[in-house]
């Protein structure tokens, strides 16, 4: 899953992304609101946590353009991105406002991280048809989202955090074809970008893992020129 964290406090923007990206999340950082909404109008987030006290643009006014559903963005996509406000602001008016502008949840600094990812993970199983549908198959595969367990034909693979994430995209793309630059793009953070050779690396070793398990060869198609696909069942 893939989390967009805005704020202009260096230190706190690293903390959380540290915190998140040790819970296995792929983390954008953005220092000021502009910023934040040319990362939405590109990429797909499952989650902003947003810093009210921004430059440029306000987190409340950020928060407001981004449900509206005349800009930028599709009206349901829009909708849909849950927001966690953080704020020094703790009046009962200033936590109103939040959530009238749009946001789901509310949190005052200083905050402990712990209660902080309980709420960025009741956000995500609230808004996540995965957490609602953890299990995901393809043929005899298994994946399940919630304890990031994976077997093939009741065997266990053992998988990295990356070819998890991976195999977890490829399974809910079916049969579409991923792009190595989609994958980088849906996978990777923006600020640690691989090289496209890296995914090539993580499909050759999943292919062996499947293939360990009992999976055919071609459990992973290459389509020559565009990317990958699952083999049809």
């Amino acid at each position: 899953m893939r989390i967009l964290v805005v704020e202009d406090d260096v230190q706190l923007a690293e903390m959380l992304m540290e915190a998140l990206t040790d819970r296995q999340y792929v983390v954008d950082i953005a220092q000021d609101g502009e910023q934040a909404w040319d990362c939405i109008k590109v990429l797909e987030y499952d989650l902003v946590v947003l810093d009210v006290t921004l430059p440029k643009l306000d987190g409340v006014s950020f928060c407001q353009r981004l449900r509206s559903p005349m800009v930028g963005r599709s009206p349901s996509r829009n909708s849909t991105i849950p927001v966690l406000m953080l704020t020094a602001r703790d009046t009962l008016g200033d936590k109103i406002t939040g959530l009238d502008a749009g946001a789901d949840d509310y949190m005052v600094k200083p905050f402990e991280m712990p209660e902080l990812m309980a709420r960025v993970r009741a956000l995500l199983r609230r808004n996540s048809a995965a957490a609602s549908f953890p299990d995901l198959g393809w043929g005899g595969l298994r994946l399940n989202s919630s304890t990031y367990e994976v077997t093939y034909a009741d065997q266990p693979l053992h998988l990295t955090p990356k070819e998890f994430a991976l195999l977890e995209l490829m399974v809910s793309s079916g049969r579409r074809v991923l792009s190595r630059a989609g994958i980088i793009e849906r996978i990777w953070s923006l600020d640690d970008p691989p090289s496209e050779e890296t995914v090539k690396s993580h499909i050759k070793s999943l292919r062996y893992k499947l293939k360990d398990a009992g999976a055919p060869d071609d459990f992973i198609e290459t389509v020559h020129g565009l990317g990958y696909r699952l083999k049809q069942l």
